[in-house]
C-alpha cells in the first residue's frame, strides 16, 4: 500500500478516529438507518437488517469477552453507511484488535488480482493483515500471529461461484479451524435472489481460487448459508461456527428490495445490475473477447475488434428469456483492447424474474463463436476453471447449441440442489 494512498485514507478517517474517545466510545452504536426514497414520493425505513446491524443491536453479546479480528472490505457497512470496523473500534463493548483484507484489500484500493498488503489502518490504527492467496496453514499462521480468538466475516457476495470472496470465506474457515479459532459469519443479501441454483457444478479436479468445491455456478445462497454448507459438507475439520442471520430478507428479493445501500464489492462490480448478469458474462474472461472491464458497464458490454452487428442479431435470435442484446461499440480504458474501439453487444435485462444469467452466458459464447471468425478461448483454458469442467468448451467447439450444453449439467445441478436445501435459512 503506497504512502499517498495511506494519506488519503488518513484524511478520510480523521473524523472517525477523533470520535472514538471518552464516553462516546463506550456507548457508540450504529446510527438509525436513514429513510430511503419511495418511487411514489415519501419514505420508508430500511427493510432488511444485516447480520452486523442485528449483532450491534444486541449489544455485541456474541463477541463478549472475545478478542476479535474481522475479515471484511468496503462492503462491510451499517445501514447508515458507516464501516463496521470504524463502528466496532469506537465501541468498548467489542475488543477489536485486527482486520484481515481479501482480494482488492480492506479499503478496496486494489484492482482484480491484487491486494493492499500488510499495513496499519490510518483511520483506526488497527493492524491489517493480507489474506489474499493465502490458505491452509499459512493463513492459520496469520490468524495465530494476530492474537485473536474469534474471526468475524462480513463481506457482500455477488452470487456466483467464481466471485472469490466466498472462497476467502472457505479458506478462512479452514484456517480458523487449524488455528483453533472461533468463526462468526454476519449475513448479507444475495443481490440476485436466493431462489435457485443455476448452471454447472464444479468438478473437484478443476478446483482453483475461483472455485474450491463443487457448488453451482450461480449458487443461490447467502454467505451464512454457504458457511453452513462448507462446514457440513467440505471441511475435513469443521470450525466452531456461529452465524448472525438477517431479518426482513426473503429468497425472492433482489438487492433493490432490501433498502440497503450498495457498495461495489470490487472495482468491476459497480451496481446490482452488474451482479445480475455476472454469473453468465464473466465466462468471457475465458475468451479473447473483452468482458467490459475498463468501461462503465463491465460484464454488460462484451466485444472485440472486428465484431459487428451479426453477433447481436444471432444472440437475439435465440430468444433467451428476459434479455435483449444491442449492437454496441466501446473503447475500454484498461484491460483487454485498452484504448481501442471495439464492437460487440450490450445486455439489456427487461425481465429479471425470467432471466437466467448462466444460460444467457452460454448462448452468448455459442453465438460469438458462430458469428465471429476471430473467436478463441484463452490458451490456458481458463474457461474450464470458470465453468468447473471442460464440458462447456468442448461441447461448444463441437457445435453444440445452448440447450444441449445446459442439458449436460442438469444431473449434477439436481444433486447439488438437494444438498443445498439442507442449509437454507430463509424462505
Amino acid at each position: 500500500m503506497s504512502l499517498s494512498r495511506r494519506g488519503l485514507l488518513a484524511a478520510g478517517g480523521a473524523v472517525g478516529a477523533a470520535g472514538a474517545t471518552g464516553a462516546a466510545r463506550a456507548t457508540a452504536s450504529p446510527a438509525t438507518p436513514p429513510a430511503a426514497p419511495r418511487s411514489g414520493g415519501g419514505t420508508h425505513r430500511t427493510r432488511v437488517r444485516t447480520g452486523f446491524d442485528r449483532l450491534a443491536a444486541d449489544g455485541y453479546r456474541l463477541l463478549s469477552g472475545r478478542t476479535v479480528g474481522v475479515v471484511t472490505n468496503p462492503t462491510g457497512i451499517t445501514a447508515g453507511v458507516r464501516h463496521i470496523v470504524d463502528v466496532m473500534h469506537a465501541d468498548d463493548r467489542v475488543r477489536l484488535t485486527a482486520v484481515f483484507g481479501p482480494e482488492h484489500g480492506f479499503r478496496g484500493t486494489a484492482q482484480a488480482g491484487g491486494s493492499e498488503g500488510r499495513y496499519d489502518d490510518p483511520a483506526t490504527g488497527l493492524p491489517v493483515y493480507d489474506t489474499y492467496l493465502k490458505s491452509g496453514q499459512p493463513l492459520a499462521d496469520v490468524f495465530t500471529a494476530s492474537g485473536v480468538d474469534t474471526v468475524v466475516f462480513d463481506i457482500q457476495d455477488a452470487g456466483a461461484r467464481f466471485y472469490t470472496y466466498i472462497w476467502t470465506l472457505y479458506d478462512c474457515m479452514e484456517a480458523a479451524a487449524l488455528a483453533g479459532k472461533r468463526f462468526v459469519v454476519l449475513d448479507r443479501p444475495n443481490p440476485v435472489t436466493g431462489r435457485a441454483a443455476l448452471g454447472p457444478v464444479l468438478r473437484p479436479e478443476f478446483a482453483t481460487f475461483v472455485g474450491r468445491r463443487p457448488i453451482a455456478q450461480a449458487h443461490g445462497m447467502t454467505v451464512t448459508e454457504l458457511a453452513r454448507l462448507f462446514n457440513g459438507e467440505f471441511l475435513a475439520r469443521p470450525v466452531p461456527l456461529e452465524t448472525v442471520r438477517m431479518s426482513g430478507w426473503g429468497r425472492d428479493d433482489f438487492f433493490d428490495a432490501t433498502g440497503l445501500p450498495w457498495v461495489p464489492p470490487s472495482p468491476n462490480m459497480p451496481t446490482p445490475e452488474t451482479a445480475l448478469v455476472y454469473a453468465g458474462t464473466c465466462l468471457f474472461e475465458g475468451t479473447n473477447l473483452s468482458e467490459g472491464r475498463g468501461t462503465t458497464r463491465p460484464f454488460e458490454l462484451l466485444g472485440a475488434e472486428d465484431v459487428d452487428g451479426r453477433w447481436a442479431e444471432a444472440a437475439n435470435a435465440l430468444e433467451l428469456p428476459g434479455v435483449r442484446f444491442r449492437e454496441a461499440y466501446f473503447a475500454p480504458t484498461f484491460s483487454k483492447f485498452q484504448g481501442k474501439t471495439i464492437g460487440g453487444v450490450q445486455l439489456h435485462v427487461h425481465d429479471r424474474e425470467s432471466f437466467d444469467p448462466v444460460r444467457t452466458g452460454i448462448g452468448l459464447l455459442v453465438t460469438a463463436k458462430r458469428s465471429w471468425s476471430g473467436f478463441a478461448w484463452r490458451s490456458d483454458h481458463w474457461i474450464d476453471k470458470l465453468t468447473g469442467s471442460a464440458d462447456v468448451r468442448t461441447m461448444i467447439d463441437a457445435g453444440a447449441g445452448p440447450d444441449e450444453v445446459a442439458d449436460a449439467w442438469q444431473d449434477g445441478l439436481a444433486a447439488f440442489r438437494a444438498v443445498r436445501r439442507k442449509y437454507l435459512l430463509y424462505r
